[in-house]
This record gives structure tokens, C-alpha cells and sequence, in this order.
């Protein structure tokens, strides 16, 4: 798989997708000759970069299309929830039109997954508020491409007014009578299937479990959304012995909830934000088969070496959740505070978060070439 690059494609609309206006979908449409370059899996996300002289705006979002209609039509979608201040959200709101131009680097993630015809698989997806967006793609794909496929969705927001894509999912599950089952769950107005109102908790999805779905059942799960609310997931399934090989989580922010504080995979160092300490060291950075070798400072990360030298370097969200500044340590070793983006097979073969990592050996050697 090349490195993601970024490329400029042109807006074809903003829609807003929940019925408070608190998100919209951003429409983009992609040249024939982008068509390879912008190839994905549903549940992958890409980096959208405002284009400019300014200070660079870098934000990730998931892509709620499918593969389909980026092939048939050219387009790809994104889910956009509008943060108050946001440096992005707020522009993608209320000045992004149809003919402006954004820079997106190629699609990226580990959420995604290939659907295959002959496959007859029980999936199902605990969602909370724009974690959903990634979710939307992996339903719409696995219903048309998996004709004995059935999907769950168990959907948490605050009120049914700021669910995004009520009305698209609603929609699917007109058309797959028997195949999608969606529960919404609302932490501040009554649900209607008979649940009290909470939050997407553990408690909450015991419920569920009780009443609706037999975790047993399902061959794969996708978790997306707040740090707490994948851990009392996580939590959940565990209770009910569901293989951890099983269960695909994407994160959409962190928190300093009890529930946001994880524990980093071993062999990560624990801490809130990047690792600090770290040696002095030479770092040799392979990209795009050019070799340049920076200096790097005790405390700082890798990615604010490479920048230095680098600018192109692909990286997102800075906090190690997107997986956009995944490379692969090919001489020395690093340290990392947040692998959320990794599985313990990337981790074990040498992938690292550039903007976790900071170095353990005089010398490091990481390539972006090979991923």
C-alpha cells in the first residue's frame, strides 16, 4: 500500500445530516485519474487539509460512502459533526460550498474491512454520536455486497435530534427488512423500544444484550466512538467471552473520564499524552525512497523532527488515535504513550505512531515506504 498523499478534489455539496444542525455530510467528487488513489475499505477515514498559504488546518474524518459510489459516481462522503470553534467543522458548516476545493490525503485506518459475497456473517456495531459515520459505510456495504449478512446497530446520541444520519439509516432498513436491526439509545429523552434513557454504557448494553441481542451470535463487531464508551464496550463484550479477535474499535477523541483513562497495550508507556524522557538520537527517515537523516531533542516526538525536514510527512490528529503518521522502525526502538491506532500485529512488526514515539537508541531508522 502506497504512503496516503494529499489530493485536491472539488465539493460537490454540504448537507446537513441531523435534524439540530450540529453536522453535515461534505460531498466530494473525485477525477477518473483519483479513482485508485482514493480506493478504501468501509470504516476507513482520510485527512482533510484546507488548501492555502495559511497555517495548515489537518483534521480526520471518516468515510460514511461506499466503495460503490466511488467507482460508479465518484464520490466520496464524509461525516462532519460541528464542534463549537472547531477550526474546520465550523468552516465545513457555514462557508464550505459547492465548487471549493479541499486537499484530502488518501484514505487510511484499520476499522475497514472487505465484505465478500458468499459469506453469510451476524455483524454487529455499537455506535455513539459521530462514531456512527464510519459505521454507516460498513452497514450500506455489507447489506448490498452480503446478501445472507444480517447487521446490528445499537446507536447512542443525547436526543434523536443530533443523530446524524437518522434518516439515511432509517432508509436502509427499509430496504433490508429482516437484515438491519437499529436501536437507538438517548441519554436525555425516552427511547421507544421500552429501554430506560442513559448513556451507550455498560449497564445500558447489558440491557440490550438481555432483551435484544445474544453476543454470542455475532461473528464481528465495530465499536466507534468516545474513549468511555469503547471501554464499557469492551468491558461488555468481555464479560460475554466474545473473542477480542472479533471486536474492531475506532476511537474519536479521547477523554479524562474514568472510562477514557485505558491501559495502553504492553510494551507502551503510560501517560496521557506522548511519551517523555527518550534519548537524544539521529533519526533516518525513509519516504517516498529518499533518505534524510534529522537531529531530535530529549522529550520531543519523531513526527516534530521529521516535520522539521519533512513538511509532506503524513500525520492527522497528533494524539495517536487516527494511525495517519504510521511508520515502521526499521534500526533502534522507540517508546509510545498511546497505540490506539496499532493491533499487537502492527506493533510486533515495528509500526509506530510518529507522534507518540520518541526514541530509545542513539540511532533510529523508520520507513513510511513499506506500509
Amino acid at each position: 500500500m502506497a504512503r496516503p498523499r494529499f489530493h485536491r478534489v472539488r465539493v460537490e455539496s454540504v448537507t446537513p445530516v441531523a435534524a439540530d444542525g450540529s453536522a453535515v455530510e461534505v460531498t466530494c467528487l473525485v477525477p477518473d485519474e483519483l479513482t485508485g488513489a482514493f480506493a478504501f475499505t468501509p470504516g476507513q477515514h482520510v485527512t482533510v487539509r484546507l488548501p492555502g498559504d495559511g497555517p495548515q488546518v489537518r483534521r480526520s474524518y471518516s468515510l460514511c460512502s461506499t466503495p460503490r459510489e466511488l467507482t460508479g459516481r465518484g464520490r466520496l462522503r464524509l461525516g462532519v459533526r460541528v464542534v463549537p470553534g472547531g477550526a474546520f467543522s465550523t468552516y465545513a458548516a457555514g462557508r464550505l460550498a459547492p465548487g471549493d476545493q479541499l486537499e484530502l490525503l488518501s484514505p487510511v485506518g484499520t476499522f475497514g474491512v472487505r465484505f465478500d459475497p458468499a459469506r453469510r456473517r451476524r455483524y454487529a456495531a455499537v455506535a455513539a454520536g459521530s462514531g456512527i459515520t464510519p459505521v454507516l459505510s460498513l452497514v450500506a456495504t455489507a447489506l448490498e455486497t452480503e446478501p445472507g449478512s444480517r447487521f446490528t446497530v445499537l446507536y447512542g446520541n443525547r436526543a434523536a435530534g443530533s443523530a446524524m444520519f437518522a434518516d439515511e439509516l432509517g432508509d436502509l432498513k427499509d430496504r433490508h427488512p429482516g437484515r438491519l436491526h437499529l436501536v437507538h439509545v438517548f441519554s436525555r429523552e425516552q427511547p421507544r423500544v421500552g429501554l430506560r434513557r442513559g448513556r451507550l454504557d455498560r449497564t445500558t448494553l447489558e440491557a440490550l444484550f438481555a432483551r435484544l441481542l445474544r453476543p454470542a451470535e455475532v461473528d464481528e463487531w465495530f465499536v466507534c466512538g468516545p474513549a468511555g464508551m469503547v471501554e464499557e464496550t469492551l468491558a461488555a463484550l468481555a464479560g460475554h467471552d466474545v473473542d477480542p479477535a472479533a471486536v474492531r474499535t475506532e476511537l474519536f477523541h479521547l477523554d479524562d473520564s474514568p472510562g477514557g483513562r485505558r491501559q495502553d497495550p504492553p510494551g507502551a508507556a503510560s501517560g496521557g499524552g506522548p511519551a517523555t524522557g527518550g534519548e537524544a538520537a539521529e533519526v533516518s527517515v525513509i519516504m517516498d525512497g529518499r533518505v534524510t537523516t534529522v537531529p531530535l531533542e530529549p522529550g520531543r516526538t519523531v513526527l516534530d523532527a521529521v516535520m522539521a525536514a519533512r513538511p509532506d510527512v503524513p500525520y492527522s490528529c497528533r494524539t495517536g488515535v487516527c494511525g495517519t503518521c504510521r511508520a515502521r522502525v526499521v534500526e533502534g526502538s522507540v517508546r509510545m504513550a498511546r497505540t490506539w491506532a496499532l493491533s499487537a500485529d502492527d506493533r510486533a512488526a515495528g509500526d509506530i505512531l510518529t507522534c507518540q514515539a520518541v526514541p530509545e537508541t542513539a540511532r533510529l531508522r523508520i520507513d513510511f515506504d513499506v506500509l
